[in-house]
Formats: C-alpha cells, structure tokens, sequence
C-alpha cells in the first residue's frame, strides 16, 4: 500500500504575526538596530540597498521573536516598516526575502494548541487542538499572531 511522505528541502523557524507573511529561507540582511525608531529599522553599519533589501520582505525581531514587512527601502541604513518591532537600541534582526507566490510552505507545530493561518489559496482558517510535535499538511502562506496560541512553529519547503 502507497502512503505519502513528507520530504523537505528547507526549514525556517518563523514566528507568528499579523505583520508580515512567512518568508522564504533566504537571508538577505542581518545585524543589530543602532536607533529604534517608530516603525523603522535603522542599523548604521547595514548595506540594505547594495545586499537587495526590497519591499515585501520580512523582518524578525531575534530578541522580541516579533516581525514586519518592508515597506520602503529608505537607504543603506533605513528601512520602513509595517509596524513597530524594535524598541530598544541593540536589538538583533534578520531580514528575509520575500516569498513568492506558489512557494508555500506546510509547518511543523512544535507546542500545540490554536493556529490562524491564511491558507495558499486565501482562506483564513483556524485549526484547533493541533498537538504539539505533529506536522500539518495544509499549504500556508501566514500563520497570524491573533488567534494563534501553538508555537515552535518551523515552516518546510
């Protein structure tokens, strides 16, 4: 008998958020903010426009665990964001590239309980009682951070 088997190439710990979608693996920037700002990234020793930040990728927050879309790509040092996720100077962040459209990923649910994502066809769904260290076969673009309760959460392509 023929059984499906899940085989990734590709894993993100991701983060949920009503900010910004999951974006793919690929890093493009990283390094520390040098003065918090309201909704703004500003990180004095960064190359934002030479390394490709563009907008629509995802910004994490490494301390807070929280996560923006770029809105704007001010220069070098500047980016605007979607929402307001660094508060204090020093504070590590990854940026990652956007995910593109069909690149959707299924998530392992590390700690179980409630998860609101927005499927790859656009619904927005939430799924109850996952238990924890269980895969969900479901295509998914976002996993939002308002009727989410699961975490560990490791998105695979």
């Amino acid at each position: 008998m023929a059984y499906q088997k899940l085989q990734t190439t590709a894993a993100l710990s991701i983060v949920s958020t009503d900010n910004a979608n999951i974006p793919i693996y690929n890093i493009v920037e990283s390094g520390t903010c040098t003065i918090p700002l309201p909704s703004e990234l500003e990180d004095n020793t960064a190359l934002f426009v030479t390394k490709g930040v563009k907008p629509g990728d995802v910004v994490y927050n490494n301390v807070t665990l929280q996560a923006a879309t770029v809105m704007t790509v001010v220069n070098q040092t500047n980016v605007i964001l979607n929402a307001n996720i660094f508060t204090v100077i020093g504070e590590a962040y990854t940026i990652y590239a956007k995910n593109v459209d069909g690149n959707s990923c299924v998530l392992y649910v590390g700690t179980g309980g409630t998860l609101r994502v927005i499927t790859a066809g656009g619904q927005d769904v939430t799924f109850n009682g996952i238990l924890g260290g269980t895969f969900l076969p479901v295509q998914i673009d976002k996993v939002f951070k308002t009727g989410t309760t699961a975490t560990n959460l490791i998105a695979l392509w």
